[in-house]
């Protein structure tokens, strides 16, 4: 009997001391990149992309190959992803912009319930109210401040969102030895010639500084012990800046992205799933795996029906393997008053279901021209080569020009290159995604092309607002061109 005691005793010491050493309530670590198309990197198909160290990743978690921003700009799809609104609820939805003053986020969600909370890098959001985090530091290279944010006390769980700064361009860091831009592979939605090549090997470059962070970001977290109870989440943010390469655009190219999931003991590694989930699932998605309760939380910003919960829904069942479906729909809208160098304003409405998307341009009587797509060397080589090439002459005036609706089977067609909106056989699909985007766009007050106008309003940089509940956090370091 005394035997059995000594036993039970052992066993019961032994279990207290492994959950002293192991909080009961997770870390989380949200990595995103910036202007990464989800198609570049090594284990998404890459033939020529080193990123080493995201592809161990993606091997030890679970892919979530059906993540989506419902923006394709860097700032409303960081406001989406720690407030768990989408853009035009929030009022965050053109770029440079702020959410509404009593908005709350996934920082002050997490420091309520005892987390530590902090950000490194890159910010891009506002008012810093509504993001109340600990500047961890402004350049993304600085491991050693990153490792002490995290190991700072063993006893407190914490949220730490590194926000690298690259690729965005101009593409400027990174081993540029290793891409050789005579022997690199242009991706099929873009124009192969010098010019594009030796842009994309300097982007490619960028991708794997990106990954020399995130190495370094893994490895402090599993140094310093804290790698079983670390859930990892990386983000591409939304697609690069080439033409075509998304960003600025509802193609998938620009609102799907790169989702990579890791939780020992939680996620199964080597683990994918397919299910439909958007940015605004993640905050709560955090918040339950912490043990708090999404659909208890205020958000602070009221939807067109006076609902005050979140847009976003957990997707934890997905993590544990327990379900492959979370949506049926995923939304995005784009915005393009604001953005640099616009000259009228264009903006665009999506929908897409597991195979089909719909796609509506609210102003496709005017010109869509920003100083990114439509300016440059690359388009103007494009533009002089087209001269000579009536198909790449009909793909760079898609680039300013497209019709009132555009709809794609994603399946059979996934560049997006052949627009059925006019086919007759698709007009049922057509007319169920209208009627849930037009049911989208009512419950966020999105008027159109009179929220639209308003976007100057949403913006810190332009918005009469008050002093210093407005102007966007600055963090030193890198240098970046503006969007």
């Amino acid at each position: 009997m005394k035997t059995l005691f000594t036993c039970f005793v052992l066993i019961t010491s032994g279990i207290a001391a492994m959950s002293a050493a192991q909080p009961a309530r997770p870390n989380f670590l949200l990595i995103i990149a910036d202007d990464l198309n989800w198609r570049d990197l090594g284990c998404t198909g890459s033939p020529d992309v080193k990123s080493p160290n995201i592809d161990r990743l993606a091997r030890e978690g679970m892919m979530l190959r059906g993540m989506f921003t419902p923006a394709p700009t860097c700032s409303p799809t960081r406001h989406a992803l720690y407030t768990g609104l989408y853009p035009i609820r929030s009022g965050a939805y053109p770029n440079h912009t702020m959410v509404d003053r009593d908005t709350r986020s996934i920082f002050g969600h997490l420091k309520a319930l005892g987390y530590r909370v902090g950000l490194q890098a890159k910010s891009h959001v506002s008012p810093p109210s509504s993001f109340p985090y600990e500047n961890i530091s402004g350049n993304a290279d600085d491991a050693a401040a990153f490792r002490q944010f995290v190991s700072r006390d063993a006893s407190q769980p914490w949220l730490a969102v590194f926000a690298s700064h690259d690729p965005h361009g101009p593409w400027d860091r990174g081993p540029k030895q290793m891409y050789d831009p005579a022997k690199i592979t242009v991706p099929p939605y873009l124009h192969d010639n010098a010019t594009t090549r030796r842009n994309l090997a300097a982007y490619f470059a960028e991708i794997t500084q990106l990954d020399t962070q995130v190495g370094a970001c893994l490895k402090a977290v599993d140094d310093t012990g804290q790698r079983d109870h670390t859930l990892v989440l990386f983000v591409s943010e939304q697609g690069s800046s080439f033409p075509y390469g998304g960003k600025w655009s509802l193609y998938d190219n620009g609102m799907r992205v790169t989702a990579i999931a890791r939780w020992p003991g939680t996620i199964k590694a080597g683990a994918s799933s397919d299910a439909l989930i958007q940015y605004v699932d993640v905050t709560p998605t955090f918040l339950a795996a912490a043990g708090g309760d999404p659909a208890a939380i205020d958000t602070g910003c009221p939807d067109a029906r006076g609902y005050r919960g979140f847009d976003g829904r957990s997707f934890l069942d997905v993590l544990h393997g327990k379900s492959n479906r979370l949506r049926d729909y995923v939304f995005a809208q784009h915005t393009t008053v604001g953005i640099n160098g616009y000259k009228e304003p264009y903006p665009i409405r999506a929908i897409r279901d597991a195979r089909y998307k719909l796609i509506r341009n609210l102003a496709p009587q005017n010109t869509y021209s920003i100083g990114g797509i439509h300016q440059g060397e690359i388009i103007e080589s494009w533009q002089a080569d087209a001269k000579n090439d009536p198909k790449l002459a009909a793909k760079v005036e898609w680039l300013f020009h497209r019709p009132a609706e555009e709809l794609y089977d994603l399946q059979t067609d996934e560049y997006e290159t052949n627009n059925l909106a006019a086919d007759p056989k698709f007009t049922a699909i057509k007319a169920r995604l209208g009627r849930e985007l037009e049911a989208w766009m009512a419950q966020q007050n999105d008027r159109g092309m009179e929220t639209e106008m308003k976007a100057l309003a949403r913006q810190p940089r332009t918005a009469n607002a008050e002093k210093g509940e407005t102007a966007p956090k600055k963090t030193p370091g890198k240098k970046k061109a503006k969007k």
